[in-house]
């Protein structure tokens, strides 16, 4: 099974997410690839799973100027896709993630799991788990 986790961080606090993400999927038995947005192109959603991480900036939105636009550029190709949505969040209550959820479900995604959101700096524990979760 092939998972490519594409994934925006600022703090470090999701990019240590999309490591341990990894680390869990390996675990599990998967083949991954792991790779900042800024690296990322439309074939990379070419995959048995995708696995998209973000964290929460401004007013609960995704990040503007890298992720969003990415986001954008995949979204038309996403009906039927395997998902699973992760990112880490200092304020708020998560609710860039529910809009995310929603929007990737609007564009034909079929989310694998519930996805995994993390205030402030994760524990590798939970992560993994994920990870593992996204490779049965």
């Amino acid at each position: 099974m092939q998972i490519n986790i594409i994934y925006w961080s600022g703090t470090g606090n999701t990019e240590a997410m999309a490591n341990f993400i990894k680390e869990g999927a390996e675990n599990a038995g998967a083949t991954v690839a792991l790779k900042n947005v800024s690296d990322a192109s439309i074939h990379d959603i070419e995959c048995d799973i995708l696995c998209l991480g973000c964290s929460s900036m401004g007013a609960e939105v995704l990040e503007e100027s890298e992720f969003e636009p990415y986001i954008v550029s995949i979204e038309n190709s996403l009906q039927g896709k395997k998902l699973a949505l992760f990112g880490s969040y200092g304020w708020g209550d998560g609710e860039w993630m529910r809009d995310w959820d929603v929007r990737m479900k609007n564009a034909g995604a079929a989310l694998v799991c519930d996805s995994l959101i993390v205030n402030e700096m994760p524990e590798g524990g939970e992560c993994r788990a994920f990870g593992a979760n996204i490779a049965k």
